[in-house]
C-alpha cells in the first residue's frame, strides 16, 4: 500500500511540475524606430525571485507592471501571474530579447530568446479617439528645411532641422538616430543657445527652434539620400482636466518624430570646356603666385606662395605646383588654411608655401600657373594664370660650364675686397718729433700685411662654403625643420599648447612629404609609406613614437628639460626624413 501511494505522490509532483508554463510575449516581432513595443512574461504558477532580461538595444519606458489573476471554472482553478513592459527601440537592426527567468519549488524556468526587427520610422496610423496623440501629432513636426536640392557636383547645399510645436510644452529630447550624409563633405555649424522663435508652417502660427544645421558638399553625381534626423521628445499635453484652482492640468508624454530622408539631385560638372589642369575647384576665387623676394644672395632663401582665394569649395582641391630650374631647389610645400563655412559655404585662404635655395649665381625663370575652376555664376570654367616670376641670384657658386672664368672673377673679387683700402695717406704733423720710424708708422706700415692672409682666408672659406652644395642642403634642411616647428617654438613655455602646436606640425610635415590628409594618418599607413621611401627604420619608429607621446604628454607631468628635449628631436627627425626620402 505505501509503494503505492509513493509511486501517486511521485506522479501527482511530476505532473504538476510538467505543467508549468513561463513564456515571453510581444506585441509584435517587427517595429519601427518611433513605436512602441510591449513585451509581456506570463507564468501559470506564483514563480519567486524574477529576473529581467536586459533588453539590449531598448529602452525601459514603463514597467515593470505586476498582475495576477485567479479563477474557478467548474471546480477546477485557474492561476496566472504576469511582469509587463513598454520599451521603445533606440536604433535600427535587429535584436534578441535574452530569457528572463523565475524560481519554482526550487527549479529555474526560463523563457525563450525572442528576435525584434527595428526598421526605419514609420507614420503612425492615429487613434481617434486618443486625444493625446491628435494634439502631439498635429502641433508637433520635425523638419529638415534643404536650400538647394538640385545642384552640381561640390555646389554648396545647406540643411536647417526645426522642430515646430504649437499648444504642447516640451520638457526635453533625445536624438534616436543621427542623419547621415553619405557621399557629402558635411560641416556642422554650431548652434550656441537654443531658441524658440515665431514662424509660419503649412499657412499657420507655429514656435520653431533651430536644433541643427549643416553645410555639404556633394562628392559625386546622382540622386544623393540625406538619412534623417529621429528625435525622442517629452511633451506636456493639456488634457480636459482642471486642478483645485480652475488651472488645465497637463500630462506627461513622449513622442518620437522623423524628419523624413531627403533625396538630392547632383549633376556632374559639364565635360564640354573642361581644362587639362582642372582640379575639382567650385565657386568663385582669384589666384597668385607670390614671392616673398625677387633678388638674394649666396645662402639665402624664399618662400614661394601659391594661393587661392575667394568662396567655394576651398578645402576639396589641390593647389598647382610650380616648376622651377635646376639651379634652384625647391622644398616640399607648406600647407595652410584660413578658411571658415558659415551657412552660405566656404570662404577665405588656401595656400602652399615653398622654399627654395639657389645653388648658382644668375637669373631663373619661374613659369606661369595656371589654376581653373567652374564658375557657379555663369555655368562655365574659367582659367588664372600667374604672370612669370624672375629670380635673380646675386652672389654664389657658378655653373660648370662657366668655370673658365673663375680665373679672372676671383681677381675681380679680391680688388673688391681692397676697395674700402685708401691708396694714399696725407699726414700731418701735429708734433716737432719725427713720424718716419715711430712706433704708430710702423703700426701702420704693417697692418696691410698683417689683414691679407684673414682676407685670402675669409675668401677661401667663403667660397668653400658656396660650392659644398651637399652642406648647404643639410643646412636648409635644419633651417626647414625649425620652420615646421617655430609655432611649437612660440609655445614652449605652455605645455599644453606647446604639445598641440608639436603635433599639428609633425603632421603638416607628413602632408608636405607624402601628400596624404590627416584622415590617413594611421601609424601603419605612415610606416608604410615612409619605408617605401627609403627612409631609415629607427628614424621611422622615433617619429612615430613621437608623435604618439604628444597626446599623452599634454596631460602628463613634465619638466621643461622635457619639452625642450621633445622639441630638440622633433628638429632632428624631421632633418633626417628631409634628407632620407
Amino acid at each position: 500500500m505505501k509503494k503505492y501511494l509513493v509511486a501517486i505522490v511521485l506522479l501527482v509532483c511530476g505532473s504538476l511540475s510538467a505543467q508549468v508554463q513561463f513564456e515571453a510575449r510581444v506585441s509584435k516581432t517587427t517595429v519601427a524606430l518611433n513605436e512602441r513595443l510591449r513585451i509581456d512574461f506570463m507564468m501559470n504558477v506564483d514563480g519567486d525571485n524574477f529576473v529581467q532580461p536586459s533588453f539590449e538595444g531598448f529602452r525601459i519606458i514603463a514597467g515593470p507592471s505586476q498582475q495576477v489573476s485567479q479563477s474557478w471554472v467548474n471546480g477546477r482553478s485557474s492561476f496566472e501571474k504576469a511582469y509587463s513592459y513598454f520599451l521603445v527601440p533606440n536604433q535600427k537592426g535587429t535584436f534578441i530579447i535574452k530569457p528572463a527567468a523565475i524560481e519554482y519549488n526550487g527549479q529555474i524556468y526560463r523563457t525563450a530568446p525572442i528576435k525584434i526587427i527595428v526598421t526605419a520610422a514609420q507614420e503612425q496610423p492615429r487613434d481617434p479617439n486618443d486625444t493625446q496623440q491628435i494634439t502631439a501629432d498635429e502641433n508637433l513636426y520635425l523638419v529638415a528645411d534643404v536650400s538647394k536640392d538640385n545642384l552640381y557636383v561640390n555646389e554648396p547645399t545647406t540643411v536647417i532641422y526645426k522642430l515646430y510645436f504649437a499648444n504642447v510644452g516640451i520638457s526635453n529630447f533625445r536624438e534616436l538616430s543621427k542623419p547621415k550624409y553619405n557621399d557629402f563633405w558635411s560641416q556642422n555649424i554650431e548652434i550656441k543657445q537654443l531658441e524658440a522663435e515665431e514662424g509660419l508652417f503649412r499657412g499657420q502660427n507655429y514656435r520653431y527652434v533651430v536644433l541643427k544645421k549643416v553645410v555639404l558638399y556633394p562628392q559625386k553625381s546622382g540622386k544623393l539620400k540625406i538619412e534623417p534626423l529621429s528625435l525622442e521628445i517629452d511633451v506636456q499635453l493639456p488634457s480636459n482636466r482642471r486642478d483645485m484652482f480652475g488651472r488645465m492640468v497637463l500630462t506627461e508624454t513622449s513622442k518620437r518624430v522623423s524628419a523624413g530622408t531627403k533625396v538630392i539631385n547632383v549633376k556632374p560638372l559639364p565635360e564640354a570646356g573642361k581644362p587639362d589642369n582642372f582640379s575639382g575647384a567650385v565657386g568663385n576665387f582669384d589666384f597668385k603666385v607670390t614671392p616673398s623676394k625677387n633678388n638674394l644672395k649666396n645662402g639665402e632663401s624664399l618662400d614661394l606662395v601659391v594661393s587661392v582665394t575667394g568662396k567655394g569649395n576651398l578645402k576639396l582641391f589641390s593647389l598647382p605646383k610650380p616648376e622651377v630650374p635646376n639651379a634652384l631647389e625647391m622644398y616640399d610645400a607648406v600647407h595652410s588654411e584660413d578658411i571658415s563655412t558659415p551657412l552660405s559655404g566656404m570662404n577665405g585662404k588656401s595656400s602652399d608655401s615653398y622654399t627654395i635655395v639657389p645653388q648658382y649665381k644668375g637669373n631663373y625663370p619661374v613659369k606661369p600657373l595656371q589654376f581653373s575652376y567652374f564658375d557657379l555664376s555663369s555655368k562655365t570654367y574659367k582659367t588664372i594664370t600667374s604672370p612669370e616670376i624672375m629670380i635673380n641670384v646675386l652672389e654664389g657658386a657658378v655653373p660648370v660650364d662657366s668655370t673658365s672664368n673663375k680665373g679672372n672673377k676671383n681677381k675681380i673679387a679680391d680688388i673688391e675686397h681692397f676697395s674700402s683700402i685708401k691708396k694714399k695717406t696725407q699726414l700731418i704733423a701735429i708734433e716737432k718729433n719725427d713720424f718716419f720710424g715711430s712706433n704708430l708708422f710702423l703700426l701702420l706700415l704693417f697692418i696691410p700685411f698683417l689683414l691679407l692672409p684673414l682676407i685670402v682666408l675669409y675668401k677661401n672659406k667663403k667660397e668653400a662654403l658656396a660650392g659644398d652644395i651637399s652642406g648647404n642642403r643639410i643646412r636648409m634642411n635644419n633651417k626647414l625643420a625649425k620652420k615646421y616647428l617655430s609655432e611649437a617654438k612660440k609655445q614652449i613655455k605652455n605645455k599644453e599648447l606647446f604639445y598641440i602646436a608639436l603635433e599639428k606640425a609633425m603632421h603638416n610635415f607628413l602632408k608636405a612629404k607624402l601628400h596624404i590628409e590627416t584622415s590617413e594618418m594611421s601609424k601603419d599607413n605612415i610606416q608604410e609609406l615612409l619605408l617605401s621611401r627609403n627612409a631609415n627604420q629607427e628614424t621611422v619608429n622615433a617619429f612615430i613614437v613621437l608623435t604618439e607621446n604628444c597626446e599623452v604628454a599634454r596631460y602628463a607631468p613634465s619638466s621643461s628639460a622635457t619639452i625642450q628635449h621633445d622639441f630638440d628631436q622633433a628638429v632632428l627627425i624631421i632633418s633626417e626624413l628631409e634628407k632620407q626620402i
